[in-house]
């Protein structure tokens, strides 16, 4: 590599590494604000959700890189046209191919991160989402429930406690859960203690009754009990292992899957698409580069203007950006 080739080659890379930093930063504060949650209504702390938020990071990257690599190359070659040295390159012999070529090794080194990002480390990442995830609804029995206060787990389940007393005796407890749209639960129960075993997580309910309403019946069924399980298996997941989605796949595991996965079984073809958006994910950097370089590489004078090439060079690539999410 000439020197000439390293300068315009440490330039892309510099750009481009300003430009990813800045737009992850700008998207992942956007999108660590719908998670504040995790500190409000789940008692969580600061650490906890800067943990779980930046996890997201390695899919933002995976998908921002590709652009940024884009705006990397304009700020190049735009620098370069405005100090006329793509004109004095042209002047000195150089092709237009010979000019692309330290683009082409900077758009290799950003392929080559995008396919390492969509292969392992954003599907691990997510993993650590979801299980982290797990881990923190699993003890919202334990850990969140506040005196006093109606907490709202999911949309459709409340679960309220008027004390906790030593050895995790919860006193005064009341379920509210409209999980099933056929049906509704109420439960009042004096006390209740939270027991966790390979099967899932449970609140064992003593001395209480459940007032059950169901569709197509004007009056509800009452029922007194001693002792009452009621399940949270949702959280802490009933087989006591995470089940993972498409996204959450390592490439090895969309190349050759299980073909006894039910995730697998009910989704064939979206574990196909998955599979050839991941293998598109490192080509994206050479047709973005290659597009960039097509519209603004030419080498022109400072008098002509260059607007209509980048919007040209823009709506290109974000055409075939959209094109490959359809």
């Amino acid at each position: 590599m000439g020197s000439i080739d390293r300068y315009i080659f440490r330039t892309t890379l510099g750009s481009f590494a300003l430009v990813l930093v800045s737009l992850t930063g700008v998207i992942w504060i956007t999108q660590a604000l719908r998670g504040i949650d995790l500190m409000t209504s789940q008692g969580q702390t600061i650490l906890t959700f800067l943990g779980l938020t930046s996890l997201a990071i390695p899919a933002l990257v995976w998908i921002i890189a590709p652009i940024a690599l884009m705006i990397a190359i304009s700020h190049t070659l735009n620098k370069l046209a405005t100090d006329s040295e793509i004109i004095v390159m042209n002047a000195a012999g150089f092709s237009p191919i010979r000019l692309f070529r330290p683009f082409l090794y900077a758009t290799v080194v950003v392929s080559i991160l995008v396919a390492f990002i969509g292969a392992y480390l954003s599907p691990d990442a997510m993993r650590r989402i979801k299980n982290w995830d797990t881990e923190i609804t699993a003890d919202v029995l334990t850990n969140i429930l506040q005196p006093g206060r109606f907490a709202q787990l999911e949309p459709n389940l409340t679960v309220r406690i008027r004390e906790r007393q030593p050895g995790g005796l919860l006193v005064g407890i009341f379920i509210d859960d409209r999980r099933d749209p056929k049906e509704r639960d109420s439960i009042v129960a004096d006390r209740g203690t939270v027991s966790k075993n390979d099967k899932g997580t449970f609140l064992i309910l003593e001395d209480g009754n459940l007032e059950q309403f169901k569709d197509g019946k004007a009056d509800p069924a009452l029922i007194a009990f001693k002792s009452y399980g009621f399940d949270m298996s949702k959280y802490s997941n009933r087989s006591g292992a995470v089940t993972y989605g498409i996204r959450e796949r390592y490439i090895w595991e969309l190349l050759w899957p299980d073909p006894d996965d039910p995730v697998f079984v009910q989704t064939a073809g979206a574990f196909r698409a998955e599979l050839h958006d991941r293998f598109m994910s490192a080509i994206y950097p050479f047709a973005f580069a290659a597009l960039t370089f097509a519209f603004l590489g030419t080498p022109r004078t400072t008098r002509q203007s260059r607007n209509f090439s980048m919007g040209s060079s823009i709506l290109s690539v974000f055409g075939l950006r959209m094109a490959g999410f359809a």
